[in-house]
């Protein structure tokens, strides 16, 4: 038999989960944006990728580091190049991978 105590914790848990994804979920979507609002809201993902691929980028372990020492501030040129000539996340990440392999292999 589970406690008082744990059920009231695991449902507060699972509320503060859902209730912040599902509520704007459910407002938004029974009213009609401004197309200038949904067209800025579409770079909102590009902007945090960028903004976490750039601190992993210049910042690995928490602390700047230029290359040779960092093969993923050289591993990104071409990698940039790959994602921009296919538009394709399987292709950019497999040639992410393969071009860090070839960099380790290299610099060892």
């Amino acid at each position: 038999m589970i406690r008082t105590e744990v059920l009231l914790i695991i449902l507060g848990t699972a509320a503060v989960t859902v209730i912040p994804r599902v509520l704007p979920l459910v407002l938004l979507s029974r009213i009609r944006l401004p197309e200038s609002v949904v067209r800025w809201l579409s770079f909102v993902p590009i902007a945090v990728l960028g903004a976490l691929l750039a601190q992993a980028v210049v910042l690995p372990d928490g602390r700047f580091s230029l290359p040779p020492q960092n093969l993923a501030m050289i591993a990104i040129i071409p990698v940039f190049a790959i994602a921009v000539r296919t538009k394709s996340l399987v292709g950019t990440v497999l040639g992410g991978v393969a071009v860090m392999a070839l960099l380790r292999l290299v610099f060892g």
